[in-house]
């Protein structure tokens, strides 16, 4: 169990700040750009993004355990009515993914900004445009594609992540997303400030920004090896890096 607390723990810290989205995998990059502009409207993104890509997380999980997977007890269970048992089992959807979680993303959108709109009417108002928005922040899909492959084609289906995993990678996500987002709001605040060389005016100086902040990021390579060593008995860490997979969410630990 405790090892399994510090799994989720640095799941969550690997994806917030190591292998940052933004400035790791450079997804999201667009409203990332484009709502930099203000720290207010950049922190309003970032909390519905965060709202947005654990629902998602919850509806791509559960999608592909109990359907998409290979062997996934539902779609045997409704193959099993039209095919042997063996062929059943071999049903795999997996295809699909791509399909299933773009349209698992617009409807929960859809659906979570109709539920606010009628139950909680301020916050609706509070994050405006950028609601309807989210549905085009890959950052959203890319999470989904992660938990993905730490389902499907997973050698020991033990090491298969479970809901608790894959909701702590988005929600982690999420945040490096809002992290990233009103640091760069912040400072694209005091360049408006600055004397900049027209040149750089824009899209460019804000390009360099994302860049020098990548660079930044990069200071927390390492962290979560860290953090394992520091929160795990010696003997613990060394017989759980010789059998078990790195806990870091995106699959490489940095």
């Amino acid at each position: 169990m405790f090892s399994y607390l510090i799994d989720i723990f640095l799941i969550g810290v690997v994806a917030a700040l190591i292998n940052n989205f933004v400035l790791y995998y450079f997804v999201g990059i667009c409203p990332f750009v484009g709502v930099s502009r203000k720290i207010s409207t950049a922190f309003g993104m970032g909390c519905a993004v965060i709202f947005v890509i654990s629902i998602a997380a919850l509806i791509s999980w559960t999608i592909t355990t109990f359907v998409l997977m290979p062997g996934a007890p539902l779609t045997r269970w409704v193959a099993a009515h039209f095919m042997t048992p063996e062929a059943a089992a071999g049903v795999d959807l997996t295809i699909l993914s791509y399909i299933v979680y773009i349209f698992a993303i617009a409807s929960s959108v859809q659906f979570v900004e109709m539920y606010v709109r009628k139950f909680f009417p301020p916050l609706y108002k509070a994050l405006g445009v950028y609601l309807p928005l989210i549905t085009t922040n890959c950052a959203i899909l890319f999470a989904c594609l992660i938990i993905m492959s730490k389902i499907v084609g997973v050698d020991n289906p033990a090491d298969a992540w479970d809901l608790g995993r894959g909701l702590t990678l988005a929600v982690g996500g999420g945040i490096g997303f809002t992290i990233a987002i009103v640091i760069m709001a912040g400072i694209r605040e005091e360049l408006d400030l600055c004397d900049v060389p027209k040149p750089f005016q824009g899209a460019a100086i804000t390009l360099i920004v994302a860049g020098i902040l990548a660079m930044g990021f990069m200071g927390f390579t390492g962290v979560d090896s860290g953090l394992r060593k520091a929160m795990m008995p010696a003997p613990a860490v060394a017989a759980q890096a010789q059998t078990a997979p790195a806990a870091d969410g995106t699959g490489a630990n940095q």
